[in-house]
């Protein structure tokens, strides 16, 4: 009887082993097919997105206004606008570096090229700033938002570490203000010649507003309110049927003097930057994005998969995020 018994929890044992084994090779088989869609998919998002319709003589003579423009891929994006003929006006603290950056659009082709030296968290600059624009061209047909720091300097002087090692809320209020209010109210202040001209918004996001990172709460916080804010407007904008278009900029790592000195203070920095993208390549690509009105602008072209994090269960986006800040 008790061999019975024995024998009978065997089976019983083994068929539920066997079950488990058979649930997970079709789990283990979904996860593999599941993961070839996505590729496949991100792979076809790829040659659409390359074949987009850009024409860029669309942007000779247009009138573009680009904040942060003193380094960076505000520096990269003012000198490609220049070589396809805009007429641009730039922003940025540093008098000095715009009047460089100005004198080279020039060389390149820029139509016009003008600046306003200023700072983006305060709210006269941002008015002085459009109102130049509108002094100096009449018309706006671009608004590329692209500026960040603090009023306490930039932000790689701000050391590394989590959000409670230094509770310094003067800190947080004004970093909030400059990358996250500051858009808001220059978008606000332009869009009436933005609406005349059918033109573009073009936001520069981060894919640490699509999925959140240890170490950048700060930025986080911002980019996450910049994504709430203009998807907002940008439906407003349709309900409303006006001809403006919203472009949120979703970039991973660039290759920028700045983002490097930040990166490699970080745990696994190093490895991040393996996958850093070009200046110029970015830069590009978000111009051309910003001409044809693409909703999202991913680039690298990699950071639409990675944001797709956000559909996985919360313990796998987690145990994912933190894989990538290990050393």
């Amino acid at each position: 009887m008790s061999r019975l018994v024995w024998g009978g929890l065997g089976v019983l044992f083994a068929t539920v082993g066997f079950g488990v084994y058979w649930s997970t090779m079709q789990m283990m088989s979904w996860l593999v097919w599941g993961s070839i869609g996505v590729l496949l998919g991100a792979a076809g998002l790829g040659v659409y997105w390359s074949r987009d319709g850009f024409d860029p003589e669309s942007i000779r003579g247009a009138t573009v206004v680009i904040t942060g423009c003193s380094s960076g891929i505000g520096e990269e994006m003012t000198y490609q606008y220049a070589r396809l003929g805009a007429k641009i006006l730039i922003t940025a603290r540093r008098e000095n570096r715009l009047k460089e950056v100005v004198a080279k659009a020039k060389s390149l082709g820029a139509q016009e090229a003008h600046y306003v030296a200023g700072d983006m968290g305060k709210a006269e600059d941002c008015e002085r700033t459009i109102q130049t624009a509108k002094e100096k061209f009449g018309r706006l047909d671009y608004l590329v938002l692209n500026h960040a720091g603090s009023s306490f300097g930039p932000i790689s002087e701000k050391p590394v570490q989590t959000w409670d090692q230094d509770l310094d809320m003067d800190f947080y209020a004004d970093f909030l203000n400059i990358n996250l209010i500051s858009y808001v109210r220059l978008a606000s202040l332009a869009l009436p010649l933005l609406k005349e001209s059918s033109g573009h918004i073009v936001v520069m996001g981060s894919l640490g507003g699509k999925i959140t990172f240890p170490y950048f709460s700060y930025m986080t916080t911002a980019k996450f309110g910049l994504d709430g804010f203009f998807g907002a407007l940008r439906v407003e904008l349709m309900k409303t049927k006006q001809n403006v278009s919203v472009s949120y900029v979703v970039p991973g790592f660039i290759r920028t003097a700045g983002a490097e000195e930040m990166v490699k203070k970080l745990p696994g920095g190093e490895k991040m930057l393996e996958t850093a993208a070009p200046v110029k390549e970015t830069a590009y690509t978000i111009i051309r994005g910003g001409a044809t009105r693409t909703r999202e602008i991913y680039v690298p072209s990699y950071t639409w998969v990675i944001s797709r994090i956000r559909m996985f269960p919360g313990w796998l986006q987690d145990y994912l995020i933190l894989n990538v800040f290990s050393p």
